[in-house]
């Protein structure tokens, strides 16, 4: 029995995960859509093994990852995703997890998955390992998003989503000059110049495939036209004197 915490920001998949592994014989201790409260629950439940989703609702399950590395937290992760991007299985790794499970991958992989994880192995399925491989044997491959940290990350997912800085701020309890900040820092590790450059940047490595949600402002099925017409309502939204005090 290997004692588990679910982080996914759907109801129904951490119920139906629940439900799977109960049967399996396993404990799952706590679950959350929320990673502030996913932290403080690590904390206190300390579960052996922690199944995370990357995408939770405009936050990144790469800053729980980051945070946990940080504190060096004894919790084996596996990272259960949608996302079958190479530079997330890197970034996955990278940041400590010991598992990268793709949501459409059958559910043995999962069942080994933890196994390896709670004896302190780590586990790739064969589809994944075939990512990971991709990144070694062709790193100049790998689109520039990963040379980001795990807030610019955050931030260029709410950007190219068309939510406002304001909203970004809101969200994540930031105030405007510091989201205007790490906007133009991410903007220059990039090589862009403006967010028409950098939405087009995202649509080229499929970033957006992975940072879109439901209910957000912005249309992926927008004709590059109005992709720039958005791009430019961004770009006339970034205060002059942030970007001055990020330079």
């Amino acid at each position: 029995m290997t004692r588990l915490y679910l982080v996914d920001d759907h109801q129904i998949v951490r119920e139906g995960l629940r439900a799977m592994l109960e049967a399996k014989g396993h404990q799952v201790v706590g679950d959350s859509a929320d990673m502030t409260q996913a932290l403080a629950d690590l904390l206190r439940l300390n579960p052996q093994v922690l199944l995370l989703d990357l995408n939770l609702g405009g936050r990144s399950g790469f800053e729980l990852l980051a945070e946990m590395q940080r504190r060096n937290l004894p919790i084996r992760c596996i990272v259960l995703s949608m996302s079958a991007q190479p530079r997330d299985v890197a970034e996955a790794l990278r940041l400590g997890a010991s598992a990268y499970v793709l949501k459409g991958s059958a559910g043995i992989e999962l069942t080994n998955a933890i196994e390896a994880a709670a004896q302190g192995r780590r586990y790739l399925g064969a589809e994944v390992s075939a990512l990971a491989l991709e990144v070694l044997v062709h790193p100049d491959r790998i689109d520039p998003f990963g040379k980001l940290s795990p807030r610019e990350r955050q931030i260029v997912n709410m950007v190219i989503i068309g939510q406002s800085s304001s909203r970004i701020g809101l969200e994540l309890h930031l105030s405007p000059k510091t989201v205007a900040t790490y906007r133009s820092r991410l903007m220059a590790k990039l090589g862009v110049a403006d967010v028409t450059a950098l939405v087009r940047l995202a649509i080229q490595y499929r970033l957006l495939d992975a940072a879109a949600q439901p209910g957000a402002d912005f249309d992926l099925r927008q004709t590059p036209p109005q992709l720039a017409l958005f791009a430019d309502k961004a770009d006339q939204e970034l205060p002059t004197d942030g970007l001055a005090g990020a330079a």
